[in-house]
C-alpha cells in the first residue's frame, strides 16, 4: 500500500501516543501518561475499566509496588480510516515489573487494543482495551559482573518534569 506524506505522519503521531503511555507509567509521569489519551478517553484494562485520566491516577499509586517498570510495545499495527479523523491498532506488549522488595520480576504478555482519534493535528487514544495472553515470574539474580557503579532501575523514578536523556 501506498501512503501519502499526511497518512505516514499521522501513524508516527499514533506511534508517539502509544509510546508516551509506556514512558508515562514507567517514569510515573501522569501528565505525559494522560497526554496520550483524551479526556473522555476509556481504558478497560480488566482490574480497571473506566475513563482513562482516572486509570493514570489509578497506575500511579499501583505501579509503586514495583522497583522499575518496562512496558514494551511491539508489532503495531494501525488502519487508518478513510475520514482521516480515526484509527484502529493492535500492539504487542511485553511489561517487565520488578518487585520492590525482592529479585523478583513478573513479566506480562498481552496486547493492546486501540481506537484513536485526530483532532486538529493531534491524535490520541480515545479507547483502548488491554488484552491478557500470559505471565511469567522470574527470580533474577543479580547478573555477576560489577553493577554497584551503574544508576539503578528506579534512578528516573517518578520523573518529576525531568527532560529526556540524562
Amino acid at each position: 500500500m501506498t501512503y501519502t506524506p499526511e497518512q505516514l505522519s499521522d501513524k508516527e503521531k499514533i506511534r508517539d501516543a502509544a509510546m508516551r503511555y509506556c514512558y508515562g507509567v514507567d517514569r510515573l509521569d501522569p501528565d505525559v501518561m494522560k497526554s496520550a489519551y483524551w479526556p473522555e478517553a476509556t481504558d478497560d484494562h480488566g482490574n480497571f475499566v473506566g475513563n482513562a485520566h482516572e486509570f493514570v491516577d489509578y497506575c500511579m499509586k499501583a505501579h509503586l509496588r514495583w522497583k522499575w517498570t518496562m512496558h514494551s510495545i511491539y508489532n503495531h499495527q494501525i488502519e487508518l480510516d478513510d475520514d482521516g479523523i480515526h484509527a484502529r491498532g493492535e500492539i504487542y506488549n511485553i511489561s517487565h515489573l520488578s518487585r520492590a522488595d525482592s529479585n523478583v520480576i513478573d513479566t506480562w504478555f498481552g496486547r493492546y487494543l486501540d481506537r484513536y482519534e485526530k483532532r486538529g493535528d493531534e491524535w490520541k487514544i480515545i479507547e483502548r482495551v488491554c488484552v491478557y495472553n500470559g505471565t511469567q515470574v522470574i527470580d533474577a539474580e543479580p547478573m555477576r559482573m560489577q553493577t554497584s557503579a551503574y544508576r539503578r532501575g528506579s534512578f528516573d523514578r517518578p520523573a518529576d518534569g525531568r527532560q529526556l536523556g540524562p
